[in-house]
């Protein structure tokens, strides 16, 4: 089983340029496979779900052809609607080929899925917006089974706002007979990055962006050339991670109005974030203050980022507060943070963080993917040596972690 092992308390110094977004790529890959020609996705992140996608591809009959940060998707041949249960059963995204493959074949079977252990998360606002298209859900033995005898265009309004049912809704209509309205949508940059995406491949879909999206049936599409945009949820790592270390860190590659919730909150503690068009350069000056976070849909501050400022928040002057609003059971991590000396403690879905002026070292296990990354920074800010087990659930979304950060000048080395 492979760890990390970092020998903390040396500032980040250099530039690292940003992967494309796992949560874009994660749904553009399933939604290639509603065209009848083959589709080129670029800037690709390099990270296991990518892998498990292309697997659960060609065991349905599709082709792929991988390239470094790249993917040719060949959905021609694609000839079975049930993906195998043990590679779904391993990430969460695999629900999005519920939608591609009820699009597809007005049926689909696949194992509930798995990913992230962090509470409940529910995929009932996606059965429901099936199930208004005209398809009968049932789950039996840990199987999620989807069928209709045709797709019908239809109001779904969603109780909770869900990136993962406005996305899935958004594959499962595109090629339905006549219009649906989507209302209470998500408003995520990865939600934009799909529907553009599927209109570049001749769907009809308006309004993603916003609370309300419409779609209105096609017949047909066809492949097409697609780049995946930067991920914020990454980008936000690198800029904590520098802050965290008393850094100096151009990002690259960004696009920084989707980093705007990080960027206050941040600069509200006393970071310094210099930003440009493409760029933005972080550094600090002294203690960073506290601040008080709650987190909520976009474009409000993402569930994703509150795990990895805990680490800022525990090295910060006073009492903090995170309030999180969209999952629930996600504070787990700061048990093993607390080895490290983080004084920290969970109220209901808020945890009160009181800042130290150091932490130290600690063996720690990874409990998810954003909290295995907010151990490996509070790592990169502690005194002596960390070591991260359970990294597989850090591969499943970051690409290269410890590459990029030893290009930084950090010492984090992987050991199996």
């Amino acid at each position: 089983m492979e760890k990390f092992v970092i020998n903390g308390g040396i500032p980040l110094k250099g530039t690292v340029e940003i992967s494309g977004a796992k949560n874009s790529a994660v749904a553009i890959l399933p939604a290639a496979l509603l065209a009848d020609t083959p589709s080129t996705i670029d800037n690709l992140p390099e990270i296991n779900d990518i892998e498990l996608f292309s697997k659960m591809i060609e065991y349905l009959g599709g082709k792929t052809i991988k390239k470094e940060h790249e993917i040719i998707i060949d959905p021609e041949g694609i000839n079975s609607f049930c993906p195998p249960h043990e590679l779904a059963s391993q990430m969460r995204a695999s629900y999005y080929l519920i939608g591609a493959l009820l699009s597809r074949f007005n049926e689909t079977a696949i194992a509930m899925p798995g990913g992230c252990n962090i509470g409940v998360r529910p995929i009932d606002q996606h059965i429901k917006g099936f199930e208004a298209l005209g398809a009968k859900t049932t789950i039996e033995h840990g199987i999620i089974k989807v069928k209709a005898d045709k797709l019908v265009g239809n109001h779904i309004y969603f109780d909770v706002v869900s990136v993962g049912a406005t996305i899935n809704l958004m594959l499962a209509a595109c090629k339905a007979e006549g219009t649906t309205i989507l209302e209470n949508c998500a408003k995520e940059p990865h939600v934009v990055d799909v529907a553009n995406f599927l209109n570049a491949m001749g769907a009809n879909i308006k309004g993603a962006g916003t609370d309300m999206i419409k779609i209105v049936g096609v017949d047909k599409l066809h492949g097409c050339k697609h780049t995946v945009i930067p991920d914020q949820i990454e980008a936000g790592t690198y800029m904590v991670a520098a802050a965290a270390t008393h850094g100096d860190v151009t990002i690259k590659g960004i696009i920084p109005k989707h980093l705007e919730s990080i960027i206050a909150k941040m600069s509200e503690m006393g970071v310094i974030i210099e930003e440009y068009d493409e760029d933005l350069r972080v550094t600090t000056a002294g203690r960073l203050k506290r601040v008080d976070i709650k987190t909520q849909p976009y474009p409000g501050f993402p569930t994703d980022m509150q795990q990895l400022m805990a680490v800022l928040l525990a090295l910060a002057d006073g009492v903090s507060m995170i309030t999180e609003n969209v999952y629930e059971g996600r504070f787990k991590y700061l048990d093993e943070l607390k080895k490290m000396g983080v004084n920290a403690k969970v109220e209901g879905r808020t945890a009160v963080i009181e800042g130290v002026e150091k932490i130290t070292g600690a063996p720690l296990k990874a409990t998810d993917l954003r909290a295995g990354a907010a151990m490996i920074i509070a790592g990169l800010a502690a005194n002596g040596v960390t070591e991260v087990k359970n990294i597989y659930h850090i591969d499943r979304g970051y690409e290269a972690i410890e590459k990029k950060l030893q290009k930084l000048g950090a010492d984090i080395k992987r050991v199996k």
